[in-house]
C-alpha cells in the first residue's frame, strides 16, 4: 500500500471517530434533556429507569457532577410511586382469577363421599409418609404432596381425579392446576375428618337423642355406632365403647381444649392414647357420619405402641386385663400420680376400701403349733386403706357332675350374693406359692361409676377353664348402701346405680369373643 493511501485511510479513520464523538455528546445531550423533563408513568407501573453508557473521554470532560444523583433520586421516587399500582395490578390481575377459579372450581361433582374413609392412619399410599398427606376425595386414597413431581400431582394426571384434601390443615385443593378450593358445601367432609362440639351441644347430647342418617341411608343413634373388628380386637372395642358411653369421661374428651395443653416429658409416647381417644370419642358421637360405623384402627395402633405389643390388634386379649391397663395409662398421660394429682379417670371410677388381711398358719402344723402362732402380731388382722379403679367379683365353682340327663346344668347366682364379698364380714381366703391369707372388703367410698368386674377364667398349669354361671343382676336402682361402713353411710347421699352397658363374653376361652350392650331407653328417641 503507498504512502498517499495509508494516509487517506487514516483521515477517514480520523474523521470516523470525530462523527462517533459528536454523534455520542448529541446522545448525552439528548439524554440529559429527558432526565430534566419530568418522567411520565409507565404503563405497566414500574419505573422508568435510564441505561448508563460508557461516555466518551470528550463528554466525559464536561461538567455534570449533578446527573447520577437526579437519576438515583428519581429512580427511588418512580419506585415509590409505583408500588400501589403493582398491588392494584395484583389485586385487580392474577390473584382475582385464582379466586375466581377457588369459588367456581369445575371438578365439585366427582367427589365421591360414599368411599371417604378419614378413620385410618393418615399416610400416603405409595410412600408411607405421614408428612403433608392428602386425601384424594374421588378414589379415598392417601397421597404426599401436590407439587410438580409429588404422588398427589402424579394421580391427579394420571387418573384425571382433581379435588384433593390437606389432612393436616383441612384446605382444599385443585390438582393439577394447584389452586385453592373455597365453597361451604365441603364443609360437611372437613366435620367428619375433624368433628367439633361446643359446649352447648356437649350438654345436650342427654337430652335430645334423635336418630341421625348416614350418607348411605342407613340411620344410626350417635354413641352407639358399631365398631370395626379388624381382625381379634373385639375385646377392646367393647371396653371402648362402654367407655365412650360414661358422661363425664365422654364430656371431657369431646372438648380438645381440656388436655391438648397438658405438659408431658420430651419423647414421652403416652400422650398419643390420650389424642386418638380423644378422636375416638368425637367420631363415635359424630351426628353427621358418612356411615354408620367407626373404625377404631389409629385407635388400636396408639395401643400396641404403648403397651408394648401386650395388647395387639391380631391377638384375642382379656377384656378386663386391657380394661385395667388403659384406665391406668390414662390417668398417667393425663398426668396423674397414684397418690396426690388426680384426673377426670380418677374423678369418675376411684372408690375406696378397707382391707382387712391376717395371716393363717401353714395347714400341716399340729393344732396346738397353730394356737401358739395365732398369738403373734404376725398372724394378727392388719388393714390397710386402698382405692379401686373397678371390682372383681368372685364367681361358685361351677358343677364337675353332669345330671341324669346327660347334661350340665348351668347355676345361676344373684349379683348380691357375689358382692357379699365386699360387706366387711365376708372373708375369703388367699394362696400364695408359700403363704395363706383371711382377707375380707369394707367400701368406704363409692365412685361416680362404678365398674364389676366378673372373674370368668380361671388359668392353671394346663389349660384356661371358663365359669359359666350365669349372674342375675337389675338394670336400675342396685343400691349398695348396704356395703359402706356405717360412718360413711350418713356422708354418701348417693348410693344406688343404673346399668349403662355390660360387657359379654360368648364361646370358649381361647376361640370366643366379646360382645357389648348399651342401655339406652327408647322413650327418649324422638
Amino acid at each position: 500500500m503507498s504512502s498517499r493511501s495509508k494516509r487517506d485511510s487514516r483521515g477517514s479513520t480520523r474523521g470516523k471517530r470525530e462523527s462517533e464523538s459528536r454523534s455520542s455528546s448529541a446522545r448525552v445531550k439528548r439524554e440529559r434533556d429527558r432526565e430534566r423533563e419530568p418522567e411520565a408513568p409507565s404503563a405497566r407501573g414500574s419505573p422508568v429507569r435510564v441505561k448508563r453508557e460508557v461516555e466518551p473521554a470528550g463528554a466525559r470532560e464536561a461538567p455534570t457532577p449533578v446527573v447520577p444523583v437526579v437519576r438515583v433520586k428519581r429512580e427511588r421516587e418512580a419506585d415509590e410511586d409505583s408500588e400501589p399500582e403493582r398491588e392494584v395490578r395484583a389485586k385487580n390481575g392474577r390473584v382475582d382469577s385464582e379466586d375466581r377459579r377457588s369459588r367456581h372450581c369445575p371438578y365439585l361433582d366427582t367427589i365421591n363421599r360414599s368411599v371417604l374413609d378419614f378413620d385410618f392412619e393418615k399416610l400416603c399410599s405409595i410412600s408411607l409418609s405421614h408428612i403433608n398427606a392428602y386425601a384424594c376425595l374421588v378414589c379415598g386414597k392417601y397421597f404426599q404432596g401436590r407439587g410438580l413431581k409429588s404422588h398427589a400431582y402424579i394421580h391427579s394426571v394420571q387418573f384425571s381425579h382433581h379435588v384433593f384434601l390437606n389432612l393436616h390443615t383441612l384446605k382444599f385443593y385443585c390438582l393439577p392446576d394447584n389452586y385453592e378450593i373455597i365453597d361451604s358445601s365441603l364443609e360437611d367432609i372437613t366435620y367428619v375428618l375433624k368433628p367439633t362440639f361446643t359446649k352447648q351441644q356437649i350438654a345436650n347430647l342427654d337430652k335430645q337423642a334423635k336418630l341421625s342418617r348416614a350418607y348411605d341411608g342407613t340411620t344410626y343413634l350417635p354413641g352407639i355406632v358399631g365398631l370395626n373388628n379388624i381382625k381379634a380386637n373385639d375385646y377392646a372395642n367393647a371396653v371402648l365403647q362402654a367407655l365412650s358411653n360414661v358422661p363425664p369421661l365422654r364430656n371431657y374428651f369431646l372438648e380438645e381444649d381440656n388436655y391438648k395443653n397438658i405438659k408431658r416429658p420430651p419423647g414421652d409416647i403416652m400422650f398419643l392414647l390420650v389424642q386418638r381417644f380423644g378422636e375416638l370419642m368425637r367420631k363415635l358421637w359424630n351426628p353427621r357420619n358418612f356411615k354408620a360405623h367407626v373404625s377404631p384402627h389409629e385407635m388400636l395402633q396408639a395401643v400396641v405402641l404403648c403397651s408394648k405389643k401386650t395388647f395387639q390388634i391380631t391377638k384375642q386379649g382379656d377384656g378386663v386385663d386391657f380394661l385395667s391397663w388403659f384406665l391406668n395409662a390414662l390417668h398417667s398421660a393425663l398426668g396423674g400420680t397414684k397418690k396426690k394429682k388426680k384426673t377426670i379417670v380418677t374423678d369418675v371410677f376411684q372408690g375406696s376400701m378397707r382391707i382387712f388381711t391376717k395371716k393363717l398358719p401353714h395347714p400341716d402344723l399340729p393344732a396346738e403349733e397353730k394356737e401358739q402362732l395365732l398369738h403373734n402380731d404376725e398372724y394378727q388382722e392388719t388393714m390397710v386403706e386402698s382405692t379401686f379403679m373397678y371390682l372383681t367379683l368372685d364367681l361358685p365353682t361351677a358343677p364337675l357332675y353332669k345330671d341324669e340327663k346327660e347334661q350340665l346344668i348351668i347355676p345361676q347366682v344373684p349379683l348380691f350374693n357375689i358382692l357379699a364379698k365386699f360387706n366387711g364380714i365376708t372373708e375369703k381366703e388367699y394362696k400364695t406359692y408359700k403363704e395363706n391369707f383371711l382377707k375380707r372388703f369394707q367400701l368406704t367410698k363409692l365412685p361416680p361409676y362404678l365398674i364389676f368386674c366378673i372373674k370368668r377364667f380361671t388359668k392353671n398349669n394346663f389349660f384356661v377353664e371358663k365359669n359359666p354361671t350365669i349372674v342375675n343382676f337389675p338394670i336400675t336402682n342396685v343400691d349398695l348402701r348396704e356395703y359402706l361402713s356405717e360412718e360413711v353411710q350418713a356422708v354418701h347421699k348417693n348410693t344406688t346405680y343404673d346399668l349403662i352397658a355390660n360387657i359379654v363374653h360368648d364361646g370358649k376361652p381361647s376361640e370366643g369373643s366379646y360382645r357389648i350392650h348399651v342401655l339406652h331407653h327408647k322413650n327418649e328417641v324422638r
